[in-house]
């Protein structure tokens, strides 16, 4: 169901782009950011037909452009973007790119989890591999927080069919997460991974909310609210972590750090012989 080309490098490039030379052709699916290469109009599909592609950018202004060979840009390079297929043509797939298994009841839950810091995290792992997991029958819970792993991992009590992921947000050398981490990495039984971003936010590309990046934010100011200040968005975090979610709609909207990372979990607490409970 999934890659296994995630490798050791938590910086590791995208692994799914297409190889040196090629022009990808990109189907033009509602909420796909891409920026016109001729005139650098930047927004996200509302419509495509025979006419061409609709663009509507951040302020709500919308351009019809036409479908022409590397006429757009997505995430700075060169795509054609095609018509989506209509429904029940080519394999169905989800979210996060493996093939859909339609008609399949959950799996029975198996012993060992996956554990993300924050809700937040849960829930973009849910709207990406959510699919993947019941039909692996993988259980995602959130910690808030990886001040108390050494004793969530104790209490868990991993072993042989019982194995534990962790994900941990800004796992870079030298930081708190990655002296925690340290503490809890010795068993065979358990992978702690992590992308280099403060907050998970960040692993959210920046172009699916029609910024050119995310802001930088000064040291001793927290991070969200300071990306709020920023941006002029309302000082609500819940509403703005949904709107950057509602701008979510699959694994190419997502950073290529991130994506490893999930896979890699995902293909260790399913591993052969991990057993169900």
């Amino acid at each position: 169901m999934r890659s296994k080309n995630y490798g050791s490098d938590p910086l590791a490039g995208d692994w799914r782009r297409p190889r040196k030379g090629q022009i990808p052709e990109v189907p033009a699916e509602p909420e796909l950011v891409v920026e016109d290469a001729g005139s650098g109009f930047c927004g996200a599909v509302v419509g495509c037909g025979k006419e061409g592609v609709t663009l509507e950018d951040r302020f709500g202004r919308r351009r019809l452009f036409p479908l022409e060979p590397a006429a757009f840009l997505l995430d700075g390079e060169p795509v054609t973007l095609v018509r989506p297929a209509a429904p029940g043509q080519g394999a169905a797939r989800s979210a996060s790119g493996s093939l859909l298994v339609r008609g399949h009841t959950a799996r029975v839950a198996r012993g060992s989890r996956i554990y993300v810091e924050g809700r937040h995290d849960a829930e973009l792992v849910e709207k990406i591999w959510g699919h993947d997991l019941r039909v692996e029958g993988v259980v995602v819970e959130y910690l808030e927080g990886v001040d108390d792993l050494p004793a969530i991992v104790a209490d868990f009590g991993p072993g042989p069919g019982r194995r534990l992921g962790v994900l941990v947000d800004h796992l870079v050398p030298g930081s708190k997460e990655s002296r925690i981490a340290a503490q809890v990495s010795a068993s065979a039984h358990v992978l702690v991974v992590g992308h280099p971003f403060v907050d998970v936010w960040a692993a959210v590309k920046s172009e699916r909310l029609g910024i050119r990046a995310w802001p930088q934010v000064p040291k001793g100011v927290p991070w969200k609210e300071g990306v709020l200040t920023e941006l002029g968005w309302d000082r609500d975090t819940g509403a703005a972590w949904q709107r950057i979610l509602g701008r979510v709609r699959g694994y190419g909207d997502l950073e290529p750090e991130l994506l490893g990372r999930v896979e890699e979990l995902i293909d260790f607490v399913t591993a052969p012989g991990t057993g169900q409970v």
